[in-house]
């Protein structure tokens, strides 16, 4: 029976890079960081420490390694949003594609955003890594700021403030805090409340979706990571109208 680095092996090179870290992620989230070593992780695919000193330079490079691919699997993530004719929409599905992600690669994110490796701080150009992430995000908000749908405004820094709202909802929703039943609500909610600072008409063209706030009522039960979009309901529609008093609250 094969090991799992001989099988990587006859992929090739980036084959065996993937195992090396797939195995390093479920040593650290199962036995924790003092699990994280060149003899642990060797050992579990069948490779030689000689081929993981080569390859990341040791424990540190390994960490460093980790949290770069968390990022680079997140921008692929974000590449795969398909690119719509409205701006808000992409937008939209972006905000939803960084929740799906973050609740199918939980490990990751922990290494991404809570340093789960004491010890290591990502250096200029791991960040500048993950701050390459978040292109697709960036040019969605240009696109809405170009269409008139968001007021004039730096793309970059809009971006990192939705990025923000987005990562401390998920956060809390991983940790447990935000239940399967109430999380998707409470992402499209905060997400859309957010979204309508930037708006070019911010009264009544971003409004919240049927998972939405309501003070009437709780809010539906909604099946894990299978939350609306994230930043409203559809492009630019306005709310239907409501007979006088008779209307959701704002």
């Amino acid at each position: 029976m094969n090991t799992p680095y001989q099988d990587a092996q006859r992929i090739g090179q980036s084959a065996v890079r993937t195992a090396i870290l797939d195995h390093a992620i479920d040593l650290l989230v199962t036995e924790g960081p003092a699990a994280l070593t060149m003899r642990r992780i060797a050992t579990g695919i069948g490779a030689s420490t000689k081929v993981l000193y080569t390859m990341f330079g040791g424990k540190e490079g390994t960490a460093d390694a980790l949290y770069r691919e968390g990022f680079a699997r997140l921008s692929r993530a974000q590449q795969q949003v398909p690119r719509a004719a409205d701006p808000l929409t992409v937008l939209n599905d972006l905000g939803a594609a960084y929740r799906a992600h973050a609740l199918a690669e939980p490990a990751y994110y922990r290494v991404m955003f809570e340093q789960a490796v004491p010890g290591y701080r990502p250096g200029p150009e791991a960040l500048a890594d993950a701050d390459h992430a978040f292109d697709a995000s960036v040019a969605a908000v240009q696109d809405c700021i170009d269409a008139g749908v968001f007021a004039p405004g730096d793309a970059n820094e809009i971006s990192k403030l939705l990025w923000a709202a987005a990562h401390g909802a998920v956060s809390l929703e991983l940790a447990g805090h935000f239940p399967p039943e109430s999380a998707a609500h409470r992402f499209d909610a905060l997400m859309a409340a957010v979204g309508r600072a930037f708006l070019a008409e911010p009264h009544g063209r971003f409004p919240s979706g049927p998972n939405g706030p309501s003070a009437s009522e709780d809010p539906p039960a909604q099946p894990h990571g299978q939350g609306r979009p994230a930043y409203g309901p559809s492009a630019v529609e306005d709310p239907p109208a409501q007979p006088h008093g008779q209307g959701q609250p704002a």
